[in-house]
């Protein structure tokens, strides 16, 4: 259990850092928006690629940031239950929830997310609008997304699994607590 421990820590080292680097986009997603406003209300110029870029950075925010919230037990629960259960019943809940639905959705939405980015990839996919952007670059994001978020749902399945073996304690931070 110790290595596996390990493993679950540099797990969330990972989606930790690519959590907070998906903060920075929201930014950016903003500057972008104010500045594709100001460009097409104020000069009247404006391009498909700028508002494609918008929706781009609000997916890869998104995608990119699952995994982050997982570890930060920020994912959309039904609390009003959850939360009156014990900490060990949460912790069944959470690692039979984990290993039924999420890490096989996850597996899912990988291998088809796949398939969409290697299709689109092959023909080298471009928007249909003009001026606008590859496609296959956000299409990519699909699979890693998933695939950062499945990470995180081995590493809470761990977590899980060594609190109800008692070799380890139950971090049940919330998003909202770190700021």
């Amino acid at each position: 259990m110790k290595t596996l421990l390990v493993i679950a820590r540099a797990i969330d080292a990972l989606n930790e850092r690519v959590g907070r680097a998906a903060m920075w986009l929201v930014l950016l997603a903003t500057l972008i928006s104010a500045g594709n406003a100001i460009m097409r209300y104020g000069f009247d110029l404006s391009s498909n690629a700028w508002l494609e870029i918008q929706w781009y950075l609000f997916a890869l925010i998104f995608l990119l940031g699952a995994g982050y919230t997982l570890k930060h037990n920020g994912h959309v629960r039904i609390d009003i239950l959850h939360g009156r259960f014990s900490p060990r019943l949460r912790a069944w809940v959470d690692l039979i929830g984990g290993v039924l639905f999420l890490l096989p959705l996850c597996g899912l939405l990988i291998w088809m997310g796949w398939d969409g980015f290697a299709a689109s990839w092959a023909v080298n996919e471009t928007s249909p609008d003009a001026g606008g952007l590859s496609r296959w670059p956000i299409k990519l994001a699909i699979p890693l997304g998933f695939g950062l978020l499945l990470l995180q749902g081995v590493a809470e399945s761990i977590k899980r699994a060594a609190f109800l073996m008692g070799q380890g304690p139950l971090h049940e931070e919330r998003v909202e607590e770190l700021a």
